[in-house]
């Protein structure tokens, strides 16, 4: 849905025409993206009641990829099982650990239902058709009972109804350039271990005239205790982002750009 919706008129081609690779896990997306196997790849990145899926931060900092664009996609969870299926006769709802944490007030009110962890909410509702399951239901969105014969058993689940989930499109990165009329950047950086460094790097993105909009720390593989910090940044001219990145770069160990786009 994210990517279709993100996709469609780009380029001068819709939705019908974007062939979609679906994959189990984020790091097979990753791979197909630097072997140049597909153009380009759309994942979540933050959820507004989850937040952040650091599994990705973590791999958009390892992986040679950029952050090409972004969107906000309004998530609706949907208790879906087989046609004739009643609620009654559901014990189990499978979906993604992150949908089911969007979940928790309707499980709390549903005792007898167990929550199991899946690899896709649509993967869960074409699980439950696949193998004829009587006991179980799927969490996803209605799109996934269309594409499955699912059907919709209770729809809305989710705990609040202001729920979104924020996407990049992630492209190669000796392909990228920075989008026509970016106005948002997403950067990494290590600051030196010198009291208030963190601090100091932050003003020089103050100095620069660019808005923090967010920002959390990641630990740094095999450097126990040493901390990764990921920024979202709003500008006006690209002189003003060049500035911060100089800037950083002069208090900073490392910084990454991680990509240069308009703000959804």
């Amino acid at each position: 849905m994210a990517a279709l919706e993100m996709l469609q008129n780009v380029s001068g081609s819709w939705a019908s025409e974007i062939e979609i690779a679906a994959c189990s896990l984020s790091a097979e997306v990753f791979e197909l993206v630097v072997a140049g196997k597909v153009d380009g790849a759309v994942l979540p990145i933050e959820n507004s009641l989850h937040g952040s899926v650091a599994e990705h931060y973590d791999m958009l900092l390892a992986q040679p990829v950029r952050i090409a664009r972004e969107s906000l996609l309004r998530v609706r969870h949907n208790l879906i099982a087989r046609p004739g299926v009643k609620l009654a006769d559901v014990r189990r709802a499978m979906s993604h650990p992150v949908a089911l944490s969007q979940c928790r007030r309707w499980f709390a009110e549903h005792p007898e239902m167990e929550a199991v962890n899946f690899y896709d909410t649509a993967g869960s509702v074409k699980q439950v058709m696949e193998l004829g399951l009587t006991d179980a239901a799927g969490i996803a969105p209605e799109l996934a009972a269309m594409q499955y014969g699912g059907e919709v058993l209770v729809a809305g689940i989710e705990d609040h109804v202001e729920n979104f989930t924020r996407f990049h499109y992630l492209v190669r990165e000796g392909g990228w350039e920075p989008a026509v009329g970016a106005n948002k950047a997403s950067l990494a950086f290590i600051v030196m271990h010198r009291p208030g460094t963190l601090v100091v790097a932050l003003e020089e993105c103050a100095k620069a005239g660019v808005n923090l909009t967010k920002i959390e720390s990641r630990p740094v593989p095999g450097m126990p205790w040493e901390y990764v910090f990921f920024v979202d940044l709003r500008f006006q001219s690209s002189i003003q982002m060049d500035a911060a990145l100089a800037g950083l770069g002069r208090q900073c160990e490392m910084v990454k750009e991680l990509g240069r786009y308009v703000a959804a």
